[in-house]
């Protein structure tokens, strides 16, 4: 089967890429001394996180607690939740951790109590990691104050909760505007870990782990000393956000979205395919680093992941995208029913729209993989 015959929008997987990226990133954390715990929010499939299991991965990360349900099921026995928990979803958390290794994250001194209390009630233990802010300022408590120390120390000192180590990560680097920055930043994450780890090893409390996640910073990181685990996620994919970072190049990027031209208008300089917001997502990429923002770069030629740069998906609604060049001559070539690749801004929000990867070797479909797209 090719890819002529299948229906549009389609979300392509490039499985000869996604096994490289694995296997490259495998290697580079076991030349940097960490553990890698890859975050499976980015590809929601089975069959890929059992690509990384093979290729080394020692546990993985997930987003949400029906995430961690639906793998546990699958057979992956060693998963970290890392979002911090609402207290809603404690009982949840327990009855999952009664079946496989969980570990749950914090930023909050009540939760702890609440926490210790209802597994003192279930009569377990529960494996337990303190979200620290590494600059990002989302989640994550501040490593510099006596709440981050307090905290450490009720998780340390709870009955019924086993202190992970400390985790972070480090978002702030999508918005670096050079490698150089980003490698700034993992210096900095990795600093600000072991400072804080070392505090409060001096106060009597041991920390086992610290670990770091973001693909940015694990791509260019120069040292990890210290650091024992790394939670990388969009790595499997990469996308056009990691390409304009710095992060990888044209040709590790393995997912694309496959669409139809619907519309040509040459006298608006666009035509009109038939994969929007709810294909591609509404994430606008790295727009710090783009001369003229747009929703997906328009790939020339699939066998090296060349692209155009005469014109990209430039505006989009739920189910339209347009794609516009600078004249008519740009967009001359794309007739009504062509099809047009296109490599989205953000790979884990793009395969979140879809229900299964078209998996291809060249222009030849060798499977269909389902994604998990199941909520909360």
């Amino acid at each position: 089967m090719d890819l002529t015959t299948q229906s549009t929008p389609a979300l392509l997987l490039d499985i000869n890429i996604l096994k490289r990226n694995i296997a490259n990133m495998a290697i580079r954390a076991r030349r940097l001394g960490v553990a890698l715990r890859p975050h499976i929010k980015t590809h929601k499939c089975l069959e890929v996180a059992r690509l990384q299991r093979e290729s080394g991965a020692r546990g993985i990360t997930v987003s949400t607690l029906t995430e961690g349900e639906i793998f546990a099921g699958a057979g992956f026995n060693d998963i970290t939740y890392a979002v911090p928990l609402e207290p809603g979803k404690i009982q949840r958390a327990l009855a999952l951790a009664s079946q496989v290794n969980l570990g749950i994250t914090v930023d909050d001194l009540a939760l702890v109590d609440m926490l210790d209390r209802a597994a003192g009630v279930e009569g377990q233990r529960l494996k337990t990691w303190l979200k620290v802010d590494g600059g990002y300022h989302r989640a994550g408590v501040d490593p510099t104050s006596v709440y981050a120390l307090q905290l450490a120390q009720a998780i340390a000192g709870a009955e019924h909760l086993d202190f992970a180590g400390l985790l972070t990560h480090a978002g702030h680097a999508y918005k670096a505007a050079a490698v150089s920055e980003i490698q700034a930043i993992a210096h900095e994450e990795r600093r600000i870990l072991n400072r804080f780890a070392a505090q409060l090893r001096t106060e009597g409390v041991k920390v086992p782990v610290l670990s770091v996640g973001a693909t940015p910073t694990m791509a260019v990181a120069t040292d990890l000393e210290g650091i024992d685990e790394a939670r990388p996620g969009n790595y499997v994919f990469h996308d056009r956000t990691q390409l304009a970072l710095g992060s990888c190049q044209p040709e590790d990027c393995a997912l694309t979205v496959m669409a139809t031209v619907i519309s040509h208008q040459p006298d608006r300089n666009q035509v009109v395919i038939d994969a929007g917001a709810l294909a591609l997502s509404q994430d606008p990429g790295p727009t710090h680093l783009d001369a003229t923002p747009n929703w997906g770069a328009i790939v020339s030629d699939r066998a090296n992941m060349s692209l155009y740069t005469s014109f990209n998906v430039a505006a989009m609604s739920q189910e339209h995208g347009i794609i516009k060049g600078k004249s008519a001559a740009d967009v001359a070539g794309l007739p009504v029913g062509c099809r047009v690749i296109i490599l989205p801004n953000h790979s884990c929000l793009t395969a979140a729209q879809f229900d299964e990867y078209i998996v291809v070797e060249g222009e030849r479909v060798v499977d269909r993989w389902k994604i998990q797209r199941e909520r909360n």
